[in-house]
């Protein structure tokens, strides 16, 4: 089984360790100095309570690692539909491309049934580039779990979690979902199979949904926005348009919005990645994020008072740090 974990940033670089520990036949698609330190010193991984070093195939060019099995996208969501192109030489009829990206997946209406079926998603998959040049046939859902960091080229260290859950577009449990979850179990990670993974997709986009954006124009930590009276209402009301958007989809929600919220409270003075992003002088995952949940609502006829004027205020702050299109 070849694997090729494209984007081996800091949960690509976390998954790749796992995986060359475990002597799976794995590489790299990673740039910068980043992919300088993994070439010259290989990749090092910072756990709570270990350190490791592995030797590792890395590489900026596709086209020297060749036909894959697997390919398991890690990159922000508006960082693949420009390398679809490029990511052609490790595509063959067989690859399954792995979307483990943050948001609403651009297959989100593959085979999902009834009225929607096949509806394009313009936000996450501008011109249709991945519908297009993947295939949704060739995919298979992954929600990331784990929070990592990329602490200094060719260092990752690993915060929490170590779940990948997977899931069919159509919820069956394939052949080629049981083998890489086989294969991510034996790398010490958990990687259930899901039927319904669209149901946990929406569980995490629910505070990806609301925490990213309000943090990002309030500079606060979770703990203070998932507490404070007057951005814990603003958090509430985003997720209740985004629950009516999702149920009206058939998404059952495990948790109610409260307890969402306080979930959000009780990860800490943690800084979200749209926050990290907006410091650092990084694009902005607002259309995967905040975006798509707004296109969704046009979808089915949700109104979205909320979420269009969190949005609106994010893409604004955005584009003046010279960080959004």
């Amino acid at each position: 089984m070849k694997i090729c974990v494209f984007g081996a940033g800091a949960i690509g670089g976390y998954m790749g360790v796992k995986l060359a520990q475990a002597g799976a036949d794995v590489s790299l698609v990673a740039r910068g100095p980043h992919l300088a330190a993994m070439q010259a010193n290989g990749l090092r991984l910072i756990e709570e309570d270990s350190e490791a070093r592995v030797q590792v195939t890395a590489s900026d060019n596709p086209a020297d690692l060749g036909v894959q099995d697997y390919v398991i996208v890690t990159l922000k969501a508006h960082s693949v539909p420009p390398v679809v192109e490029k990511m052609k030489p490790l595509i063959g009829p067989n690859t399954t491309i792995v979307s483990g990206v943050n948001g609403v997946p651009w297959w989100y209406f593959h085979k999902i049934g009834g009225a929607h079926e096949g509806t394009r998603l313009e936000s996450v998959d501008p011109g249709n580039a991945q519908w297009d040049g993947f295939g949704p046939d060739s995919v298979l859902g992954c929600v990331v779990y784990p929070a990592a960091e990329v602490i200094e080229p060719g260092v990752v260290k690993h915060i929490e979690g170590n779940r990948f859950s997977l899931g069919e577009p159509d919820g069956s449990k394939s052949e080629r979902a049981v083998a890489l979850s086989q294969a991510l179990s034996s790398a010490g990670l958990k990687a259930p199979v899901r039927p319904r993974l669209r149901d946990e997709i929406w569980v995490k986009l629910w505070g990806n949904l609301s925490f990213n954006p309000i943090s990002a124009l309030t500079h606060a930590t979770l703990d203070v926005l998932c507490t404070d009276v007057g951005t814990r209402g603003v958090a509430r009301g985003m997720m209740l348009e985004a629950q009516a958007i999702a149920e009206a989809l058939g998404v059952k929600f495990p948790i109610d919005v409260e307890r969402r919220i306080d979930g959000g409270a009780a990860v800490g003075a943690h800084r979200t990645s749209m926050l990290q992003d907006l410091d650092q002088g990084r694009p902005m995952e607002i259309d995967a994020l905040v975006g798509s949940v707004q296109e969704l609502g046009r979808v089915v006829g949700v109104p979205t008072p909320t979420i269009d004027t969190v949005l609106a205020l994010v893409q604004l702050r955005a584009r003046t740090a010279g960080l959004y299109a």
